[in-house]
């Protein structure tokens, strides 16, 4: 039977605390405490949510993008109409160039901060907006609108291939939410199938041919449950998340995304600090985040590593990261 050494090609070290950066697979010997440690892989229960830094402008119901917890962009937004756009490496946020149009209720698509869409929303509470404007790193340009007009959307994909689903025409008592679905090629928006729930403020994460759209609301029936898959043609209702909620934070896939913080009804009215991984069937909940907010956005690429920001009440910035290693402890159990 083949030892530690050989299949490892060393020893067990034995050592007075544990190694700083130890490597998946490694064994060692904690002579402080007496114990037989190693390190294992983490996965995605594993990660959790930390504090970053604060938004220069805070602000909720804006446009987010980005690639991960050290790669997102921020822009538009409320109090007032907004045109503020700001840039996070990790560490802080930076004022780049703003909107050519200020407002909020944005829809922000895009999976990294150099190419992003900002899409539609409210010049004023009475005035919807049908704008698109492209980002290419260091400013925006207008582009082609919408065809429906409309604020507080869910939105898919990237610069090039992107999806919007949902929102909401507020200039009208009651407001009146929309189900349309409108696909982006590069140049212009294309009407496609429309959400089976009409609803604002779902969340929606994945691709221009495959996304998800979980929950949201509708001002004649509240927070909808439903949850909608999308295939590039058609919606599809499938399984509905642990807490249904809207306004939250959502990245990922459509086989591997997730959704976290919101507001909703279920079990009591109010903010929401829940995180939900969806792995394609079914939903799991991980860790929460830790200031339970509404109105905010993320970063859109992954479910290994993003970013909360903006929202309301006022809260921190939250980093989402998986640790590369778990140390564990072995037992004779």
């Amino acid at each position: 039977m083949a030892d530690y050494k050989n299949i490892k090609g060393f020893n067990i070290q034995y050592l007075d605390s544990d190694p700083p950066n130890p490597i998946e697979g490694q064994m060692w010997f904690n002579s402080t405490s007496q114990t037989l440690k190693g390190a294992e892989g983490a996965t995605i229960t594993d990660a959790t949510w930390a504090s970053g830094a604060a938004l220069n402008t805070v602000r909720l119901m804006l446009g987010g993008a980005g690639a991960s917890s050290s790669d997102a962009l921020a822009f538009g937004g409320t109090p007032g109409n907004l045109a503020v756009t700001e840039l996070y490496n990790g560490t802080s946020w930076t004022e780049l160039n703003d909107l050519n149009t200020a407002r909020t209720g944005i829809c922000g698509i895009g999976i990294v901060s150099t190419a992003a869409l900002g899409v539609g929303g409210f010049t004023s509470p009475t005035v919807i907006n049908a704008e698109t404007e492209s980002w290419n790193g260091t400013s925006w340009t207008e582009v082609n609108d919408l065809n429906t007009a409309r604020g507080l959307m869910g939105g898919a994909g990237t610069q090039t291939t992107g999806l919007v689903t949902g929102g909401v025409i507020w200039n009208v008592s009651p407001p009146v939410e929309r189900a349309e679905t409108e696909s982006w090629n590069g140049t212009s928006w294309t009407e496609v199938g429309d959400l089976n729930t009409v609803r604002r403020q779902n969340n929606v994460f994945g691709t221009q041919t495959a996304a998800i759209s979980a929950s949201g609301y509708n001002a004649s029936t509240g927070t909808q449950s439903a949850v909608e898959s999308w295939n590039g043609t058609s919606w599809t209702e499938i399984t509905e998340m642990n807490l249904p909620r809207y306004g939250g934070g959502a990245s990922g896939i459509s086989t591997n995304g997730m959704v976290f913080s919101g507001f909703g009804s279920i079990p009591a009215p109010g903010n929401k600090t829940n995180t939900e991984f969806w792995n394609g069937s079914s939903w799991t909940e991980l860790n929460d985040v830790s200031t339970a907010r509404g109105n905010g956005t993320s970063a859109k690429a992954t479910t290994t590593s993003t970013v909360l920001f903006g929202g309301e009440p006022t809260g921190p910035t939250e980093v989402w990261t998986i640790p590369d290693v778990l140390v564990k402890t072995f037992t004779t159990s």
